[in-house]
Order: C-alpha cells, then sequence, then structure tokens
C-alpha cells in the first residue's frame, strides 16, 4: 500500500476513476487494474481518517484533564 500518498491525493486519484468509470471511459482490459487502485486508495482514505479520529479524541481527552 503507498502510504506516500495524502488523503486528499488519495481521494481526488478515487474520483477521477469513478468518473472514469461512470462515463464508461475504462476499457474492460483496464477495469480489474483500475478496481484494484480504487481499493488501495479506500483503504489509504481509512487509514488516515481512522488515524485522524485518534488524534482528535486524545486531544479531546487531555483538553478535560
Amino acid at each position: 500500500m503507498e502510504n506516500q500518498i495524502n488523503y486528499t491525493e488519495a481521494f481526488e486519484e478515487l474520483q477521477h476513476i469513478v468518473q472514469h468509470m461512470e462515463n464508461g471511459e475504462i476499457t474492460v482490459d483496464e477495469l480489474s487494474l483500475k478496481v484494484k487502485r480504487a481499493a488501495e486508495l479506500i483503504k489509504i482514505c481509512k487509514q488516515k481518517l481512522t488515524t485522524t479520529e485518534e488524534d482528535v479524541n486524545q486531544i479531546l481527552k487531555e483538553l478535560e484533564n
């Protein structure tokens, strides 16, 4: 998994893939690769959102004390 990419870049690339799929611009030959890449991007986004949520919760917990 490519962790060098930030959330915004991953989300934008994912949107690009979805747009191309919806417009029928992806060939059958490309479809499998694009779906695999989309899955990787979703994992990256999910991981970054989870990490951010944990960080925010930790900060809020520290502020309560």
